[in-house]
């Protein structure tokens, strides 16, 4: 085999491995709420919604300027929700949060992310809560499929048990939660999972992060970081972790015992005290000006700054930015499609690793067909 052919067969593989298949689920959903806060069901008698399931297929052409058009090879999406709402005569009190995930296996040979949406998971003191989670496993998916399942209904029961008239007390009812879901995967020693949470409500954004995923939110057009990464070399994690006995090595970048990346996260059992659960948590304040909120785990944010993140799901929100798609998107689509928008950038931008993001669209006036 002489030169020339190993040279073409190594670019062919190059090439295979940037286009591979890359296995994702992409989904949204729009919720209504009339001023003031109080969500109306599909049934109600004022706003007639109409609920149908459509299914469509989006393509994502990964290839650099180097390929030819041989070697492209598209990606298939699932399917989505959409609602259809009906004209009324009250158009002015009508909003509609909805989201769009993209969770994409990526250049890894396992899928150790995982992401949880569940509108209106909880109630307390007549207002409604909608949960959003992506967790970013290591060593193995095990503990983020767990928290995918079991988080959020860890931390209703935090939130439920709480005291009556004293409102929510984020932090407490945070760190429990987080506390109680590290105990549960307790015998996954060996395997861990970083996680941010947002729990949103008519008044106010909560984020709750432990670990390096991250929660941005898009504030009139300025992106807010809601959530501060958990890397070993920070200064307040090095201390705290120095404190306890442990080191930050740089082994291929600074690392927990010169093992893990991240120095908050649940599981990890072998790596404590160095390695905590408890996350950090911020509250915040709803305003008219709030466009979007994006949550996404590390492999997005590794390759792409907040600022250009807020950027393109503005551009994509507001029809300036279209992927190629099988059928007509409506608007419900659109954050669906940012998130897939920002996904297939990082690919093309070099990320080596999972990558999930979700992305909430908080003040958007329903569209009235």
């Amino acid at each position: 085999m002489n030169q020339l052919t190993v040279i073409k067969t190594i670019n062919s593989r190059r090439r295979r491995l940037k286009i591979r298949r890359l296995k994702y689920t992409c989904q949204t959903k729009t919720h209504l709420t009339i001023a003031g806060g109080q969500k109306k069901e599909s049934s109600d008698s004022v706003h007639k919604a109409k609920a149908s399931d459509r299914s469509a297929e989006i393509s994502l052409s990964l290839t650099s300027s180097s390929d030819d058009a041989s070697s492209k090879k598209e990606v298939v999406m699932s399917s989505f929700e959409e609602n259809e709402f009906e004209k009324s005569d009250d158009l002015q009190g009508l909003m509609r949060i909805s989201y769009g995930s993209v969770s994409v296996i990526g250049r890894r040979r396992e899928m150790e992310d995982a992401v949880r949406v569940e509108l209106g998971f909880t109630a307390k003191g007549g207002e409604k809560y909608d949960f959003f989670g992506v967790y970013d496993g290591h060593g193995g998916a095990r503990v983020a499929e767990a928290c995918r399942e079991r988080l959020h209904r860890v931390l209703e029961e935090e939130i439920v048990e709480g005291k009556e008239g004293l409102g929510i007390e984020w932090n407490k009812v945070m760190e429990g939660c987080f506390r109680r879901m590290d105990e549960e995967v307790e015998k996954d020693r060996m395997v861990g999972s970083t996680a941010v949470v947002a729990v949103v409500s008519k008044d106010e954004v909560v984020v709750a992060n432990c670990g390096d995923s991250r929660a941005v939110l898009c504030r009139a057009g300025v992106a807010v970081p809601l959530s501060i990464d958990h890397k070993p070399d920070r200064p307040d994690e090095l201390e705290r972790v120095e404190a306890a006995g442990g080191r930050i090595i740089n082994w291929n970048g600074h690392r927990v015992l010169g093992v893990l990346a991240t120095s908050r996260s649940i599981g990890d059992q072998y790596l404590k005290p160095f390695v905590i659960c408890e996350p950090e948590v911020t509250v915040n304040k709803r305003t008219k000006v709030d466009e979007f909120l994006i949550l996404a785990s590390d492999g997005l944010w590794d390759v792409i700054s907040n600022e250009v993140a807020c950027q393109i799901v503005r551009r994509c929100l507001r029809g300036r930015m279209r992927r190629k798609i099988s059928q007509e998107v409506l608007s419900e689509g659109r954050a669906a499609e940012a998130a897939a928008v920002l996904v297939e950038l990082a690919v093309t931008r070099g990320s080596k690793d999972n990558i999930s993001v979700v992305v909430v669209e908080l003040n958007k006036l329903g569209s009235i067909s």
